[in-house]
Formats: C-alpha cells, structure tokens, sequence
C-alpha cells in the first residue's frame, strides 16, 4: 500500500510550477533545499493545484511541508482521519441519545459533513496531526531559474518518498484497527 504518490498527468504540474516560478523566485540559489522543496510541494498539492500531482491515501486529509523555525530544516505536517480515541469508544454514556456521527463516506473517502448533514445530527469526527522531520537527502538545490520544473518535479518525487516511509505505517495500523472492529 502507498500512502502518497505521483499523478501520471507530470505535464499539468510542470505547467503549473512554469506559471508559479515567481514562488521559487527566492530559493533559487539558497544553499538549503528547504524553501525550493516548500515551494514545489505547495505547486504539487491542493489548493494550489488540484487535483494534485501528488495523490495520498483516503486517511490523508492535508499535507504540508514547511521550513522549521528553529533550526531550517524541513517538516511535514501531515493531518490523518482517526477513529475516535478509545475513551470515547469504551462507553458511550456521553452519547445521550444524540445520534453522534463519525465521518462520512462518498465512493470510499472520507469527507466533510455537508450543512445539510450537519443541521440534522452532531458530528464528532477524530483526527490526528502527524509532524516529523524529513531528510534532505535527494533534494535538489537549484543554482538558477533554469529547469526549475525539472528541478521541482524531483524535490516533490523525493518528498513523496519520504512522506510515506513516515506516514505509511500509521496509516497502515489505523487501517488495521478499523478492519479488526
């Protein structure tokens, strides 16, 4: 299983980094990857291009890779649909009655409860926020505005990479533990 992955339409997000290059304006030439592989994943993801170019798991309902404050280096942030931590589950005394929903289904995804749903039963939908650290390793560090799409089209191929050797096997368990209910 994968939990991130390439679309096969590379042409439409080489488009959109030609027509965003002013977002990698300022990392060009940074000896760090970091703001280049920022700015190529915001290209390669919603809402900047979406579909994305980078498709994830059901689970995923965003992914972000940002510059850390504190020393430069890279993090993701990635926010997971969970099941409802076990306190809530081992009882349901808090339900009172109320008809509490989880999170709705459509074709296999998870989605956002309309208003329509959402005027007529409480909702209590578990997520989880996911922040780690990712290696550096493989990330390109451009020197000029040169194949700037061949450049970002690597460092998001490298990020997909590392995204889910982290994130895979939670999403994995979280799979697991809702096939073993």
């Amino acid at each position: 299983m994968k939990t991130f992955w390439l679309d096969r339409d590379r042409d439409r997000y080489l488009t959109a980094v030609r027509d965003r290059a002013a977002d990698f304006a300022d990392t060009i030439g940074d000896i760090a990857p970091v703001g280049f592989a920022c700015a190529a994943w915001a290209a390669a993801t919603p809402p900047l291009l979406d579909p994305g170019y980078v498709r994830w798991h059901r689970r995923v309902l965003s992914a972000m890779c940002v510059r850390n404050p504190f020393d430069g280096g890279l993090t993701a942030r990635v926010e997971l649909v969970s099941p409802l931590p076990a306190p809530l589950t081992v009882s349901r005394t808090w339900w009172r009655d109320r008809g509490w929903r989880g999170w709705p289904e459509l074709f296999g995804q998870f989605v956002q409860p309309s208003a329509q749903d959402l005027s007529r039963h409480p909702h209590l939908r578990g997520t989880l926020l996911l922040e780690t650290p990712l290696p550096l390793d493989g990330l390109p560090v451009p020197t000029e505005n040169r194949h700037i799409d061949a450049a970002a089209e690597r460092a998001v191929a490298v990020l997909v990479r590392h995204l889910d050797d982290v994130v895979r096997p939670v999403v994995e368990q979280l799979d697991t533990d809702r096939a073993a209910r």
